[in-house]
C-alpha cells in the first residue's frame, strides 16, 4: 500500500517520523488559505558583507513562498536525517522542499519510498537499470529497476540549511 504524506485533505502528518529518519513536516498550504509572511529585499546584492538597514536600500518586501514554492498545493516539507547525501548540500536537519507536481528525471534528488520507508537520493539510470544513488561513497545505491515497493514521492528543489 503507497504511502500517503497527507491521510486527510488539510491535515498534515506533522513531525511523523518515519524508520529512516526523514520526518514529514506537512503540505505548504491547505487549499485556499495562503499564510505569508513577506521580508525585507535588499535592492542591491552583496559580496560579502551586510547591506545597511537603512530603509531607502529597501526595494519591496519579500515573500519566501514566492521564491521557493512553484506549486503549492503539491508541495510538502521534510527534514533530511543522516548524512548519505552530503556529497549534493543535504546536511543532517536539512529542511527540504518537495514538490510532487515536477516530473522525476534522471539526474534529480528525490523523495522516494522504498518498501515503505522514505529516503532522499538521486535518481539515475545504469545501463537498463533505475538506482537511488545516495551522495556519500560509504552507503550503497538502491535498485529500483522493477518498482517493486518502491514509489516516488516528490522532487527536491531547494534545501534550507542552517549555517
Amino acid at each position: 500500500m503507497p504511502l500517503d504524506p497527507f491521510p486527510l485533505p488539510g491535515l498534515a502528518s506533522t513531525m511523523n517520523t518515519l524508520t529512516n529518519g526523514l520526518v514529514i513536516l506537512g503540505p505548504v498550504d491547505t487549499p485556499g488559505q495562503r499564510h505569508t509572511q513577506p521580508l525585507p529585499q535588499f535592492l542591491d546584492g552583496v559580496q560579502a558583507g551586510f547591506p545597511s538597514p537603512a530603509d531607502d536600500f529597501i526595494d519591496k518586501r519579500l515573500d519566501l513562498n514566492e521564491h521557493l514554492i512553484s506549486h503549492p498545493a503539491a508541495t510538502f516539507f521534510v527534514r533530511a536525517v543522516g548524512d548519505s547525501m552530503l556529497g549534493s548540500g543535504i546536511h543532517d536537519g536539512d529542511l527540504l522542499i518537495v514538490d510532487r507536481a515536477i516530473e522525476a528525471q534522471v539526474g534529480k534528488t528525490i523523495i522516494a519510498a522504498v518498501h515503505g520507508e522514505l529516503t532522499v537520493k538521486r535518481l539515475e539510470k545504469r545501463g537498463e537499470r533505475l538506482m537511488l544513488v545516495p551522495a556519500n561513497p560509504n552507503f550503497p545505491s538502491i535498485d529500483v529497476t522493477d518498482g517493486e515497493g518502491f514509489e516516488i514521492w516528490g522532487v527536491v528543489t531547494y534545501v534550507i540549511h542552517k549555517l
